[in-house]
């Protein structure tokens, strides 16, 4: 048993008791089956030999008895092993997924969806399995084979000797097939997390697929990663039939010995049939835990890889962690500095960031400009702590991030992104997603303010309607319209909005930057702009360039004073002006020069 596998029974301690009781059952289980053929020892020895037709019907009666015991044992401990066991799935399934609550954003940036959701479902059953069955059964076969072997000792030291010849080479091939099954599992599992992460993806993605007629090529990717999976799983039946004939060939060369050595015995007068009879019966039963043992075998093996798939997500280091005396103000005001901020990703080469300085007194309103990998995204990310910086130190209210209790911080900052993504719902639960105790005319307020209250009002259910799968009923700017509704029903005091408006159009923007103008009075906001309209309306305009902010100012200042502010309006701010960037360049060269 590999060692995840061991650290896995600690789910089972708030299910300790029903465990206990499992064991118990199993233990009732084994005396019955070690008290049958003593039973039948008597019937054959004495109630035959003899003629006692009233032992014949007691000991008959008392068989009858211990096979019900045994059945009454067995059906107990199986309900109580799988109560014990659904209990530990339970608790599994809950600790990865807050496990994985509590992991960065860097880590889920590098996860497959579809390996997630096998190790939470798929691996999470193969543990428990193991848990409910492969466990009990191996208690089962302990107990068993201990009292076999007492029971053989007990009765005829030499003969138990003879019968204790095939132990070893079944032990042997035993323990070869068990370290051969833990790799081949392994890579079972991964296979099918693989084939599941094709599968989602299409799933996800079936819109795309289907207009650029790429079905063919979606079909024969799932047919490659089914054939792997398929592969693998008659590389693991191999090693199965290979192993249990060996298991068997050595078991039944015991029995063959034990039948010969006692035949001879018997002859000789001093074995009777009836300790012949239990005698091999005993040593089926020593036999039968073995056999179990090879059958349970692969369980163990794909549990033990199920298992070390857990805990390679549960040992991961959370790496934005809370401080023991973090702050928790009651109120911030959103006042916010970047000291010197650099930020690289794990595993990139090049920084994102790099010594970035500036600070934004509450209420005022950033617009980040800056070609396409820039760092705008990362620069906005770093403000509610969805990464942390590698160098330098990112303050709200004069605290550092670091510093501040992740509730505290991120209650108080309200964030629209770029790419949109809705639960399975309504559209009352959306909105209110942040803030699942507000009253209906307060869900109606941020919709109103985001530009969606009318549209919403047209629809049959109005704000119970449900909106599919990411939202996928709703248009790309009505789904933007909702997420701007749910950050500002949060009523933050700092509004980050990544390219919010890029998919809503020009009369929608024109209402929505009204409302949003009134409702950002008061609030930092920082918006990555792609628009000029509303650029012109920022406090302060933060111009990005390879990771450094290479000029800050108004609209005003940097069209008259910053040739890569010019250069960014004309190339990408969609209502730029109609001046050619070598035309803007010029006058700027020309400015400088006067």
């Amino acid at each position: 048993m590999n060692r995840s596998l061991i650290r896995s029974l600690r789910f089972m301690r708030r299910h300790a008791v029903v465990a206990v009781l499992a064991i118990l059952a199993v233990l009732a289980g084994a005396l019955a089956d070690l008290a049958a053929p003593q039973v039948v020892r008597r019937i054959l020895d004495t109630g035959v030999a003899e003629g006692r037709t009233d032992l014949l019907l007691g000991s008959a009666l008392t068989l009858v008895g211990i096979a019900v015991a045994g059945g009454l044992a067995q059906f107990v401990q199986g309900y109580l092993s799988a109560r014990a066991s659904h209990g530990a799935a339970f608790e599994m399934r809950n600790t990865i997924f807050e496990k994985l609550q509590r992991l960065s954003f860097a880590w889920h940036d590098t996860a497959e969806t579809g390996q997630l959701v096998t190790r939470v479902t798929s691996d999470v059953d193969l543990v428990r399995e193991f848990v409910g069955g492969g466990l009990v059964q191996a208690i089962s076969a302990f107990i068993l084979l201990v009292g076999a072997m007492a029971f053989l000792l007990a009765m005829n030291w030499q003969l138990a000797l003879v019968a204790f010849l095939a132990i070893p080479a079944t032990v042997f091939v035993l323990l070869r097939f068990v370290t051969r099954l833990g790799p081949t599992f392994r890579a079972t599992q991964q296979r099918l997390a693989a084939l599941n992460a094709v599968l989602q993806e299409n799933v996800a993605g079936t819109r795309i697929v289907k207009l650029f007629v790429r079905e063919p090529y979606e079909a024969e990717r799932y047919r490659r990663a089914n054939e792997a999976l398929l592969e693998q799983g008659l590389t693991v039946r191999r090693t199965v039939a290979n192993a249990f004939p060996l298991l068997f060939s050595t078991g039944t060369v015991g029995v063959v010995l034990v039948t010969i050595v006692g035949a001879t015995q018997v002859v000789a007068g001093t074995l009777t049939v009836g300790e012949l009879v239990a005698f091999t019966s005993y040593l089926f039963l020593l036999l039968q835990p073995l056999f179990t043992l090879g059958f349970g075998a692969q369980q163990v093996a794909r549990a033990g890889a199920s298992a070390q798939r857990l805990f390679e997500v549960l040992d991961t280091p959370v790496e934005i962690t809370e401080r023991p005396d973090a702050v928790a103000p009651e109120r911030i005001e959103g006042r916010v500095e970047f000291r010197d901020v650099s930020m690289r990703y794990p595993g990139a080469e090049a920084e994102t960031l790099s010594g970035v300085s500036f600070a934004v007194e509450a209420g005022t309103t950033v617009a980040i400009v800056g070609s396409t990998g820039s760092g705008k995204t990362t620069l906005v990310n770093l403000v509610p702590r969805f990464y942390d910086a590698t160098d330098g130190a990112v303050l709200v209210d004069g605290h550092d991030v670091r510093d501040l209790a992740l509730g505290a911080l991120r209650s108080a900052i309200g964030v629209v992104m770029q790419d949109t993504f809705l639960f399975t719902g309504t559209i009352a639960e959306n909105i209110a997603y942040g803030r699942p105790s507000a009253t209906h005319a307060e869900i109606e307020a941020a919709a109103r303010a985001a530009a969606i209250h009318d549209f919403i009002a047209s629809l049959s259910d109005g704000y119970g309607t449900r909106v599919g799968e990411r939202g996928i009923t709703l248009s790309g700017g009505q789904r933007q319209r909702v997420a701007v509704a749910r950050a500002l029903l949060v009523e933050p005091r700092i509004l980050i909005m990544d390219d919010s408006a890029s998919s809503l159009d020009a009369e929608t923007e024109v209402a929505l930057r009204g409302e949003l103008e009134r409702l950002m009075e008061g609030r930092t906001t920082f918006g990555i702009a792609s628009r000029l309209a509303t650029v012109r309306s920022a406090d302060l305009v933060l111009v990005l360039d390879a990771g450094r902010i290479v000029d800050r100012g108004t609209h005003e200042e940097l069209m008259t004073g910053s040739c890569v502010y010019a250069e960014i309006a004309a190339s990408q701010l969609a209502d730029a002006s109609s001046l050619s960037v070598p035309q803007m360049c010029t006058l700027l060269a020309e400015g400088d020069e006067a």
